[in-house]
């Protein structure tokens, strides 16, 4: 009889998981069978997002296509949704009633924003996440503004990075869509935060540069207003205040997947799995997470792509080695990284540090490197 393969489940199509089906692709591992679970076959990259919201980038551009990459590696591509962890009987369920063994286990499936912390979020505002249901939203947000005549309100919840690129790309996106409409339809962005300041993880000179940028497309920032309950079309502040809205978007904070912290993983504050340095579970020996849902324990990292990214290829060495019963690499954060942050037209802002600067040709840096990292994914037939 054919000895047992020895399975390796990764859960999501994150952008560390993309890394270990290419480094699986170049590098088969003889007697492992590799099978990915993922809601999405087409995974967005994070940092084009932006961009293919204002219209620069096609869904092909910013979208890295599983299936290619899963049949390099040699692997199965499960096209369902995980939604409860077994660890006892080292087996993941999903939606559709499907169950998966498994002898490893990696998680790389991101986060969301915390609909549930802001009375009404759940009815009347769109989350950022997950993209396809933002970009669906988006697609009819155009209609109803070709057909606009007056104001139409769009509002953005979530000053930090993620929320001024949705604001300024959104500004960039409709202003287009209205001008070629057949009504007479005025955007005006809204972008709100409970933060006295916008950008609030990043240095002043940062936040200057942003602020001209909000101001010169007369974008209406409330900093310091707190968002407490959303009813249809309007926001309820925590100072009493109302703003008035034909859409919202939400880009708040970031919340797990209920079922992580269901299934007894060790898991932070916030419900995300906690990991070592060697992006391995600090309860489960044999999981491992990585990207926005994993939560290390020794460094307080943002939830932004720039780490998942990173932590690609050290996860793909450590799932390799932990297969072989070997001792496994650590994954060191670099302390100060390459912030590059768009401003709805071809024009961004860089940080590095304490040190910013910002122009046309940084938006062409930060295309030239996007396209370098998805060249990586795309495999000729």
């Amino acid at each position: 009889m054919p000895s047992k393969p020895y399975d390796i489940v990764l859960v999501g199509g994150g952008h560390s998981h993309v890394e270990v089906l290419r480094q699986f692709g170049l590098r088969p591992l003889e007697g492992v069978r590799l099978t990915v679970v993922a809601r999405d076959i087409h995974t967005p990259y994070s940092g084009m997002v932006p961009g293919y919201l204002a219209g620069h980038y096609s869904h092909a551009d910013c979208h890295v296509d599983l299936a290619p990459l899963v049949h390099r590696a040699g692997a199965r591509l499960i096209h369902a949704t995980a939604n409860k962890l077994d660890t006892s009987r080292q087996h993941l369920e999903c939606s559709d009633g499907s169950s998966f063994p498994y002898d490893l286990l990696s998680i790389d499936i991101g986060s969301l924003p915390p609909v549930s912390h802001i009375d009404g979020a759940g009815k009347y505002v769109v989350p950022v996440k997950p993209i396809d249901k933002l970009l669906a939203r988006i697609e009819d947000l155009e209609k109803q503004v070709k057909a606009h005549d007056g104001p139409f309100r769009v509002m953005v919840v979530g000053a930090g990075a993620g929320g001024v690129e949705l604001a300024l790309a959104l500004d960039h996106r409709l202003r287009g869509v209205a001008s070629g409409g057949n009504g007479r339809c005025d955007i005006k962005v809204i972008l709100v935060d409970g933060s006295p300041e916008i950008l609030p993880n990043h240095v002043a000179s940062v936040r200057r540069r942003m602020r001209r940028a909000l101001a010169v497309r007369d974008i209406e920032v409330h900093a310091g207003l707190r968002a407490q309950r959303f009813e249809s079309g309007v926001l309820h502040g925590g100072d009493g205040s109302r703003i008035v809205f034909d859409a919202a978007f939400l880009v708040t904070g970031a919340q797990a997947a209920g079922w992580l912290q269901e299934s007894g993983l060790a898991v932070d504050d916030g419900g995300f799995v906690a990991v070592d340095e060697t992006m391995r579970s600090i309860s489960h020996g044999n999981i491992f997470a990585s990207g926005d849902v994993a939560a290390m324990k020794d460094y307080a990292l943002p939830k932004a792509g720039v780490y998942a990214v990173r932590q690609g290829p050290v996860l793909a060495e450590n799932l390799r080695r932990a297969a072989q019963g070997l001792a496994l690499t650590s994954y060191r954060p670099q302390r100060h990284i390459l912030a590059l942050i768009s401003t709805g037209d071809r024009y961004a802002i860089a940080s590095r540090g304490r040190l910013a600067i910002a122009g046309g040709w940084v938006w062409h840096l930060k295309d030239w490197i996007d396209r370098r990292w998805m060249a990586r994914y795309e495999i000729s037939s």
